[in-house]
């Protein structure tokens, strides 16, 4: 048979049907999103954390001995969990973490049992499964997860063996603010007690509710007798379906919850349900960490909590003292250290404190790390996106289960309202709070669905009162007088009073409607709804949310820098998403970036896209009309250096279009003006600005006071010590005037000078000789690409040489004004009479003026002439009289003698600048650059400069370049360009582009 089948002739059946397409291979990216999308599920239907991964799932049975059956079910294998689930959704779950598992083994099979496993826990409880494929795969894949989990506990075991101590001992050091030594309390003490009246503030080891429990003698028989009978009921529930995080999970679970859960389980089924249990047990002393790290530090989120610490239950007695306060401010603050991109949102206040009141502080703190991070994603954020996401979800829900209801509240606008306040605080904020915490119970263990159901139960409930409203405000007061008049009169606990819009109608109050029959019903009419459906409809509702979101976003922009441009409205919105799109193009395949860098939702809408300079370079040499020739780069580096205003090497959408306006819709002279000051910035760093920007504020704000320094002058303050205060001594003649500020006068003189000041020509600085080459090279790349370009070269030399000459004859009066000090200048300082760096500091101290942009420093200028070297750099109103030259002192040509040459390479690869002794001419292009120079001068000089309105007088002598910069720009054209360049796909810079950044 072997030799039969390995004939040729069989290798091919002719009679079957030949494939029309070889089936496509899965690629690796569909496979890894699948697994994503597969973990994410089992994440969410097993309550486990954001970091599980699923390694993979199969058909089993499981033995329960609660009713001695095998159910039918998937058994589910990750990293550190063994779960189940029964194929009939709400007959048994159960959850098995690694860390509780003693033995895993393969029993004998039988006809009855094939291919069982049997795994037992440290509780005493062993859990059998049968029917498994592939059953020695399994077990050999649960064997190395055990022992990574075993190493894990015994690495853990060892820390904390070194460290402080147990959790038990930490935890009976809470009464010292969770501090785990001595020296670290003493040491802390300072911080940890910080916005509280008294240094030893009493805290809690226990719930709250534990310490503030009040019962009224009157209320003690009937009602505790219940709430004892609901305790009983839930230990025999423990009994025979197991308790702590292995409980077996079934129908009968569910109506006990349905039913109440007692005061003092609370907090410990919270923790199981939501899952909570799992991640404060694998991180143990995480919550003290947080603790002694976040307290007696301040940011936003900080202040925002120290704000709203009072206004969280104030009617309840827990929060009515400091130790309540004090542990509410403990976790909201550890938290918004843990989760920095969330820090703090209202409504998380009112949420903890009832945390707080039924489960120890670092059980409150893991709860409202599973609220904020699993159970309501997105919900506690400056936008509270994931609460506009199940809004949407609301509407769609209530469109689907009471249509008759939902055109009459989508009329009156009142879905989002309450959607909204219901949904943030689980119903905290609009229900009494003994009727509030069922709801809370019920959220615990089925999710989110249960808010859904109960919502819509409400909106059902009064769907006839609501039909018959004809405005938001008397629907919300029919729903709010509803929702007031839900009691539990199970409670053991004193009434807490609770009024909303009871008090806002003379109607009567309305009946009262019992909190258990209100879930009961929600289960009954609503609970079809499935929490994977939620999920898919969450998922179309978050891409309309996000985009509302962006939409809104640019709206905002474009309508607040719509008055400062010539630009459409329309142009702007185009513009803004070619800005948006490079940001974040940029960010994803820019190899190392990180997308949250440079866009933080919390920002002003203006401020949220910026983008830095090699972003920029894209953008300019898509949309800038000088983008031409091989100095696009350096130019747009140029240009965004002159936009950087505040010097952080980041640009707005407002400093963009502020830039590219004046290219496409300014005039000649703006359009000149840009090009010179892009070639005049100097070259200092933020540190030196910041002394000039202080000496400045303080004449502003002292400008009728001369402040005298205390170095070498102040006898008296010698001896003091320095205590890092600032003091200042002013002369005595001064005093009398300061004793009687006109504090009108200097908020006077503030307004003027916050006022946006037009830019004058004069206050431009001079361009040296080293900046007009630049400038040059700059004018000659830009020509490159031009229909006229052979006529622009012609007037670019011609201009050229026009300037080298003024600047020429500038020199000419700097040198009379040396030889003829008469003329009221002043004569050119000996080495001796220089000034030092300090002594200059010393007269701007004391309040001598100085010339201006004498901080501006030149790029060339060599060590020795760092204290005069700005000397050249004369103002422009003094360039209107000729002998003012001579009142500034200018340093001998011979020091500024530099190895770099005037050639003709240094104005443009190709071209050649010639100047004869009396008039300018240009040479052809492609010439010999080695063999034309400037004969006047065989290095850059440095007392020669010309004036911005030299430049501009030369340039309008040339028709050629005045067309040029008087040219209309297509705007239009430019962005459809850059519209279709990114269409097709920006080059690919290099093997990190291929990368996508998944940090953040």
């Amino acid at each position: 048979m072997r030799r039969l089948l390995d004939n040729k002739g069989f290798e091919l059946d002719r009679s079957l049907p030949k494939l029309k397409k070889s089936p496509k291979k899965v690629s690796a990216l569909k496979r890894d999103l699948d697994a994503r999308a597969k973990s994410e599920r089992y994440r969410a239907l097993f309550r486990l954390p954001k970091d599980e991964k699923l390694d993979g799932h199969t058909d089993c049975t499981l033995w329960t001995p609660f009713n001695k059956m095998h159910i039918l079910g998937q058994m589910f294998v990750s990293t550190n969990y063994i779960c189940f689930t029964s194929k009939e959704e709400t007959m048994c779950s159960l959850i098995i973490p690694l860390r509780e598992v003693t033995i895993v083994e393969k029993a004998d099979s039988s006809n009855v049992l094939p291919s069982p496993l049997s795994i037992s826990t440290k509780n005493r409880m062993t859990f059998l499964f049968a029917n498994l494929k592939d059953r020695d795969f399994l077990v050999q894949r649960i064997s190395d997860f055990l022992q990574q989990t075993t190493s894990k506990i015994y690495l853990e075991r060892e820390l904390n063996s070194s460290g402080s101590s147990s959790d038990d001992e930490v935890y009976s050091h809470h009464g010292s603010l969770l501090s785990c030594s001595p020296q670290q309390s003493l040491a802390s003490e300072a911080e940890r007690t910080f916005n509280l009246n008294d240094n030893s503030v009493p805290t809690a080891s226990e719930a709250l509710m534990t310490v503030y429990r009040r019962r009224s003698p009157e209320e003690f028989n009937p009602k505790l007798a219940k709430e004892f009978l609901k305790e009983q009921g839930w230990k025999n529930h423990f009994t025979e379906y197991g308790e702590g995080v292995c409980m077996y999970r079934t129908e009968k679970t569910k109506e006990l919850v349905l039913k109440g859960i007692p005061e003092s389980m609370r907090g410990e089924l919270w923790l199981l349900f939501s899952g909570a249990i799992n991640e404060m047990m694998t991180h143990p002393g995480y919550y003290e960490d947080l603790v002694e790290k976040s307290m007696g530090k301040y940011n936003l989120a900080t202040e925002e909590i120290e704000r709203d610490l009072h206004r969280s239950l104030p009617e309840h007695p827990a929060f009515q003292n400091e130790m309540g306060i004090a542990a509410l401010r403990r976790v909201l603050t550890a938290y918004a250290f843990r989760n920095p991109n969330i820090g703090y949102c209202q409504a998380m206040n009112i949420v903890t404190s009832v945390l707080l009141l039924y489960s120890k502080e670092e059980e409150a703190f893991w709860l409202l790390v599973a609220l904020c991070e699993r159970m309501l994603p997105d919900y506690y954020n400056t936008r509270v996106v994931g609460a506009l996401v199940d809004q949407g979800v609301f509407e769609e829900l209530a469109c689907e289960y009471i249509p008759q209801l939902y055109n009459c509240m989508q009329d009156l606008g009142v879905i989002s309202t309450i959607s909204l306040s219901w949904f943030l605080t689980l119903f905290l904020s609009v229900m009494p709070f003994e009727s509030a915490v069922v709801v809370v119970d019920c959220f615990f263990y089925d999710g989110i669905k249960v808010i859904f159901q109960l919502a819509l139960s409400v909106l059902h409930s009064n769907i006839h009162q609501l039909l018959g409203c004809k405005d938001d405000g008397e629907a919300m007061t029919v729903l709010g007088r509803y929702l007031d008049s839900v009691t539990n009169k199970d409670s053991t606990l004193p009434p807490i009073p609770h009024l909303h819009s009871l008090l806002t109608d003379n109607g009567e109050p309305h009946p009262d409607v019992d909190i258990f029959k209100l879930v009961r019903s929600s289960y009954e009419k609503f609970g079809s709804i499935r929490a994977d459906v939620i999920e898919q409809m969450r998922f179309k509702q978050r891409l309309r949310v996000i985009q509302t979101i962006e939409d809104t976003t640019k709206r905002n922009v474009v309508r607040t820098i719509v008055t400062e441009t010539a630009f459409s409205i329309d142009e702007l919105e185009e513009l803004y998403v070619l800005f948006k799109a490079e940001h974040l193009t940029s960010c994803y395949w820019g190899g190392s970036s990180n997308p949250t860098e440079h866009h933080d939702p919390s920002l002003p809408y203006l401020e949220q896209y910026r983008i830095d300079v090699e972003q920029f370079k894209g953008l300019f040499t898509q949309l800038f009309p000088w983008a031409n020739g091989a100095h696009s780069d350096p130019l747009a580096v140029r240009f965004f250096r002159l936009l950087d205003e505040n010097g952080d090497a980041l640009i707005n959408f407002r400093d963009f279009i502020s830039g590219l306006g004046v290219l496409c819709h300014g005039d000649l002279t703006e359009k000149l003006k840009l090009l010179y000051k892009m070639h005049v910035l100097p070259a200092i760093t933020h540190e030196q600005e910041e002394p000039d920007s202080a000496f400045e504020a303080t004449q502003y704000f002292f400008e009728d006071i001369t402040p005298e320094t205390s170095i070498g002058r102040d006898t008296k303050g010698r001896g003091e010590k320095d205590d890092g205060f600032v003091r200042v001594t002013f002369k005595t003649e001064k005093v009398q005037k300061l004793s009687t500020p006109d504090y009108r006068h200097y908020l006077k003189l503030w307004n003027e000078e916050t006022k946006p000041k037009r830019e004058s020509t004069k206050d431009l600085p001079k361009l040296n000789q080293s900046q007009f080459i630049e400038l040059c090279k700059t004018l000659y790349s830009m020509f490159s690409e031009d229909v006229a370009e052979q006529e622009l070269y012609h007037a670019t030399a011609t201009v050229t040489s026009l300037l080298l000459e003024m600047g020429e004859v500038g020199k000419l009066f700097t040198s009379c004004s040396r030889k003829d000090p008469s003329q009221g200048g002043m004569s050119e300082p000996s080495l001796e009479d220089k000034s030092s760096p300090c002594e200059e500091d010393k007269r701007r101290d004391a309040g001598e003026e100085l010339p201006p942009m004498q901080d501006i420093k030149l790029e060339d200028s060599s060590p020795k002439e760092t204290g005069t070297s700005s000397a050249m750099l004369i103002s422009d109103d003094e360039t209107k009289d000729d002998t003012s030259m001579s009142s500034y002192s200018v340093l001998s040509a011979g020091s500024h003698e530099l190895d770099e040459k005037l050639q003709c390479e240094d104005i443009a690869d190709d071209t050649v600048l010639v100047r004869s002794d009396n008039k300018p001419s240009e040479t052809e292009r492609r010439g010999h650059p080695n063999d034309r120079r400037l004969p006047h001068s065989t290095s850059i000089d440095k007392d020669w400069a010309i004036t911005f309105e030299q430049f501009l007088a030369s340039v309008l002598t040339e028709q050629a370049l005045v067309r040029y910069f008087e040219k209309p720009e297509d705007v239009a054209a430019r962005i459809t360009n850059a519209k279709n360049v990114r269409k097709v796909g920006r080059p690919l810079l290099s093997t990190s582009d291929y990368e996508i950044s998944l940090s953040g």
